[in-house]
């Protein structure tokens, strides 16, 4: 009863925004409910000053409702299916999600980005947008505004990307199998994957759009490992600065449990699909973690003060656009010396 008490009024705003924004997410998929969420919220929070009644619960969905995501987000990947299929990526996501995180860092040391925006465009540019924003957020303790900024760097190449790949690809001549190869492993955001996937299909008559999808969510295991590692460093740091005279910090406060849910998620889909349990059970819970998004970026919209935004996004836009550069370029380059163009 205290929890409805002091969180509800925000949970009930960030659903009703939430719930539009879904809406137009499924009706313009390029770009997606979490891009219309945030941007409600952003606009909604210009005219709203005094948020006091509502600010528990609004920081309550930012935080945990977008941790819950991420787990439900486990319900939809098949590990064996993944194992069988997008294996044969493995080298080229290795490649380009590399390439980002290289990019990203030292062009957040050459112009003096903020290591947390650097590090949120850094892994949703190589990973999977949003998904991995979402879970890379908390375990490097980013704020609503550094989560809003990198978001928005996303979805600008996410469009961008979905638009004008399809046409690069048959430019650079690609087979159908390399253009699914092509868009699960250059393309942030799964929306963005698959409006690509599908104009190529619509253009050539092919269907890549499964295999871009599961190159896709190979790429999105790749937010295990990555987050582990920013724990470990947000720890060892945390004990740089505790022996300097800072406070003490340990890997417990830092380990991202949601992160162990997530993988258990994971294997419980792999093993129910593996005795025979229909894979369309998991549906809703895949839904729901998508929703969650959406929900939470009304939230972190809400936290974010646009004309911030906008006076500060020159240098996070730059970055992003050479890490998707960086990206399709290496992703074209692997495929050539894999011999799948």
């Amino acid at each position: 009863m205290d929890f409805i008490k002091k969180n509800g009024a925000g949970l009930l705003l960030c659903l009703c925004i939430a719930i539009p924004a879904w809406l137009l997410g499924q009706a313009v998929p390029v770009v997606g409910g979490p891009v219309f969420s945030i941007l409600i919220g952003m606009v909604l929070t210009l005219f709203w000053k005094n948020k006091t009644k509502v600010q528990p619960g609004i920081g309550f969905t930012s935080k945990k409702v977008l941790q819950y995501a991420v787990i439900l987000l486990g319900f939809g990947l098949n590990l064996s299916e993944i194992a069988k299929v997008g294996a044969q990526s493995l080298p080229i996501i290795v490649s380009t999600i590399s390439t980002s995180l290289i990019v990203s860092f030292v062009l957040c040391k050459a112009m003096k980005v903020p290591s947390n925006i650097s590090t949120l465009v850094g892994v949703g540019s190589s990973i999977c947008g949003g998904s991995a924003i979402a879970a890379t957020a908390p375990v490097i303790g980013a704020d609503d505004e550094e989560i809003a900024q990198a978001i928005s760097v996303i979805f600008l190449f996410n469009v961008i990307a979905a638009l004008t790949f399809p046409t690069l690809g048959g430019m650079l001549g690609m087979t159908d199998h390399g253009f699914g190869l092509f868009a699960g492993t250059a393309v942030n955001d799964t929306s963005s994957v698959t409006a690509a996937a599908s104009a190529w299909d619509g253009i050539h008559g092919s269907n890549t759009l499964e295999i871009a999808t599961i190159v896709k969510l190979t790429r999105t295991l790749a937010i295990i490992p990555i987050t582990l590692v920013l724990a470990l460093w947000r720890t060892h740091k945390a004990k740089t600065e505790q022996s300097k005279g800072g406070e003490a910090f340990s890997l417990k406060r830092a380990f991202p449990m949601f992160i162990l849910y997530f993988v258990l998620a994971s294997i419980i889909t792999t093993v129910c699909t593996t005795v025979g349990v229909p894979a369309g059970v998991f549906t809703p819970l895949k839904t729901l973690s998508k929703f969650f998004i959406v929900m939470a970026m009304a939230a972190i919209g809400m936290n974010t003060n646009i004309v911030k935004l906008v006076k500060t996004g020159g240098k996070p836009i730059f970055m992003g656009f050479c890490c998707w550069v960086a990206i399709a370029c290496v992703s074209i380059a692997m495929q050539h010396l894999l011999g799948f163009l």
